[in-house]
């Protein structure tokens, strides 16, 4: 950005943006910080879980701890939001369902496309050389 009057601009932006964002965790009795921090805590977790839910899944083991693991993972936030939060709004839990409901949509696509059966290889004819068109030794 070369226009200082842009930067400035922005600048208030984000801070009546950090500003109303801190508001809410007062006016809900929920820390922005722990929410934040529970979620992207939870994020190396939740990918572990995926792995083991695909191994389990090609395995043919069973996927309910897994399943368990990954769920607890993506609610973990929720949880502590709706444990510590007082008086939200409905809008609040109607975007946490709908998130839930993406989380485990776009899981479930992840699952499918890790467990689906691997693709064969192609065959490379130019890498093998038949012994009629070798030149003479």
């Amino acid at each position: 950005m070369t226009d200082p009057f842009a930067g400035i601009v922005l600048a208030g932006l984000w801070t009546a943006f950090k500003d109303w964002f801190f508001s809410l965790g007062a006016q809900y009795g929920v820390n922005p910080m722990i929410f934040g921090s529970i979620s992207v805590g939870a994020i190396p977790f939740f990918w572990l879980s995926v792995a083991w839910l695909v191994r389990n899944l090609r395995q043919g083991r069973s996927p309910f701890l897994p399943v368990v693991a990954t769920s607890l993972c993506v609610l973990s936030a929720y949880i502590y939001l709706f444990i510590a939060g007082e008086n939200l709004p409905i809008w609040v839990y109607l975007l946490v369902v709908g998130l839930i409901g993406y989380s485990a949509y776009s899981t479930v696509q992840t699952v499918r496309e890790k467990t689906s059966s691997p693709k064969e290889p192609a065959t490379e004819a130019e890498g093998s050389e038949d012994s009629s068109s070798a030149p003479p030794a």
